[in-house]
C-alpha cells in the first residue's frame, strides 16, 4: 500500500501472466508467552488483506489449540516512524506487517533487526509460490538494497496504482471517460472548469509525491528505474523525466486539477472523498480496492495510467519476522497460513491482488478485473517500485518538499534540486 511501498535479478520484475492464479481491535501490548501471537498490521478491517487476514487469525487459532493471536492495529506512519525502536527493544511483537524496499525493510535488515527467513523460506516453499518479480522485495544484501541475499521478509500479496474513477460523475457533468492521457487531461480540465477539483489527493503522505512519480515514469524506461532504485548508475533529478513530472504537477495544481487544500490532507482522507462521491478521479492503489468495493455506493471503474508502459507496483508490504520476536515458530505458522490457497482465494474476491490464488476460485468481475490488468502490467515489466525507496528518510523529503510545490513555496527546479541533495546524501556508495 500505501504506502510507500514494493515492490530476474532484483531489477527484473517480470511475472508470467497466469502467475496471480497460478495453483501454484487494538489490543494492549506485552510479552508474548508461548500462547500468545503478537501481531502488528496496518490494513483496514474493510480492505481486502483486512480481511483475509482475519480469516488467517480464525484459521491460525483453529489449528493451534491454546494459542491466542493477539492482533495489535497500527498506523502506517507510526510503525515507519517506530519500527528501529520499538524492534530494538524486549517489546518487539512476533510478527509485523511492513513496507518493503532499501529505505524500509533494507534499512532494518543492515541494523540487524529482521530475522533472516532464508532457511524457512526454503523449508516451507515459499520461494516456490513467489515470482521473481514479486519476491525482489523479500530479499536484500549486506547494504539493504533489494533483490538479491538473504530473505528477510515475506509479501502475500502484490499491488500497483491505477486511475479510479467515478462513472456516475463523469455522467452527470457529461465528460467522456479517459482512456488516453490526453482524454484524462480534457476530462480534469472539463471537471475544474465546472468548478469541481477533479483529482483527489493527499499532500501530507503519499499520494500527490506519487502523483509526481506516475508522471515521470511516463517519460522513463526499464533502466531509468533501474538507475533510480538500484543505484544501476547516477540519477539526475534534472533529467527530462524529471522535469516534466515536476512542472506538469506545478500546473496541474496552478489549473485547479488538484487542490490546493489538499496540501494538508492525508491519504485516508483521498481515499474518502472519493468514496463520498466528491472527487470523480483518484490515481491510487489497489489497497483501496476492496475498500471501495464494501463502501462506494455509486458506479466506478478503473483504469492504468494511460500512456504509459510503467507504473507504481510492486509485491505486497511484507511479513517480517523481528530479530527480538519471542515466538517465531507461530510467526512462520501464520505466515504459511496467509499463502495457503483458502487465504489467498478469499484475498482475490474481495479486492486484493493474490500471489497463490486458483483461477476458477476468484469469481467477483471487478476482481477478476484488477487481476487481468495486473497481469498485463506485470506481463510488460511494469512494476517500478515507489518514489521513497531508494534511501533512507527520503519519504518525508517527498513529503515535505513536494508540499512546497504545491504552495508555491518551490519552484520546479528548486524542488528537484533539493530532491537531488537528499537523494545523493543518503544513496550507498556503489
Amino acid at each position: 500500500m500505501l504506502t510507500t511501498r514494493r515492490r530476474a535479478a532484483a531489477a527484473a520484475v517480470i511475472l508470467s501472466g497466469s502467475l496471480l492464479l497460478s495453483s501454484c481491535g487494538d489490543s494492549d501490548s506485552g510479552a508474548s508467552d508461548g500462547s500468545t501471537l503478537r501481531l502488528w498490521h496496518y490494513e483496514g478491517p474493510d480492505s481486502a488483506m483486512g480481511q483475509a487476514w482475519k480469516e488467517a487469525v480464525e484459521e491460525f487459532e483453529a489449528t493451534h489449540p491454546g494459542v491466542t493471536v493477539k492482533v495489535e492495529e497500527k498506523g502506517f506512519e507510526q510503525i515507519q516512524k517506530t519500527a528501529s525502536m520499538v524492534l530494538n527493544s524486549s517489546d518487539a511483537p512476533d510478527l509485523m506487517e511492513y513496507n518493503k524496499g532499501n529505505a524500509t525493510a533494507g534499512l532494518l535488515s543492515r541494523q540487524g533487526l529482521l530475522t533472516d527467513l532464508t532457511a524457512e523460506t526454503a523449508k516451507r516453499g515459499w520461494d516456490k509460490k513467489l515470482s521473481a518479480g514479486v519476491s525482489t522485495t523479500s530479499r536484500y544484501d549486506t547494504d539493504g538494497v533489494m533483490g538479491s541475499g538473504k530473505w528477510y521478509g515475506v509479501p502475500n500479496y502484490a499491488e500497483y496504482t491505477m486511475v479510479y474513477y467515478n462513472k456516475d460523475l463523469f455522467a452527470k457533468y457529461e465528460i467522456a471517460e479517459p482512456k488516453t492521457f490526453d482524454q484524462l487531461t480534457a476530462a480534469m480540465d472539463a471537471f475544474a472548469g465546472k468548478g469541481v477539483t477533479p483529482l483527489a489527493n493527499g499532500g501530507a503522505e503519499y499520494p500527490a509525491q506519487q502523483y509526481l512519480y506516475q508522471l515521470a515514469l511516463s517519460r522513463a524506461d526499464r533502466s531509468w528505474v533501474d538507475t533510480y532504485e538500484l543505484y544501476k548508475g547516477k540519477a539526475d533529478f534534472h533529467d527530462a523525466a524529471w522535469t516534466y513530472a515536476a512542472n506538469t504537477f506545478a500546473d496541474w495544481v496552478e489549473k485547479g486539477y488538484i487542490g490546493e487544500k489538499s496540501t494538508s490532507a492525508k491519504a485516508e482522507d483521498a481515499g474518502v472523498s472519493f468514496i463520498q462521491g466528491k472527487a470523480p478521479i483518484l490515481f491510487s492503489g489497489s489497497w483501496w480496492y476492496g475498500r471501495f468495493q464494501a463502501e462506494a455506493t455509486f458506479d466506478w471503474d478503473t483504469t492504468l495510467w494511460p500512456g504509459s508502459d510503467l507504473t507504481l507496483g510492486s509485491g505486497g508490504n511484507l511479513w517480517v519476522v523481528p530479530k527480538n520476536a519471542k515466538n517465531k515458530d507461530l510467526a512462520y505458522d501464520f505466515i504459511d497460513i496467509t499463502l495457503s490457497k483458502k487465504i489467498q482465494n478469499l484475498l482475490g474476491n474481495k479486492g486484493g491482488v493474490p500471489v497463490a490464488a486458483d483461477a476458477s476460485a476468484v469469481t467477483d468481475p471487478k476482481a477478476q478485473k484488477l487481476i487481468s490488468d495486473f497481469n498485463t502490467l506485470s506481463g510488460r515489466d511494469g512494476l517500478a517500485f515507489y518514489p521513497d525507496w531508494p534511501v533512507n528518510g527520503f519519504y518525508d523529503v517527498l513529503v515535505s518538499e513536494t508540499q512546497k510545490l504545491m504552495t508555491g513555496a518551490r519552484k520546479p527546479d528548486d524542488y528537484l534540486s533539493a530532491l537531488q541533495q537528499a537523494y545523493d546524501k543518503g544513496a550507498p556508495k556503489r
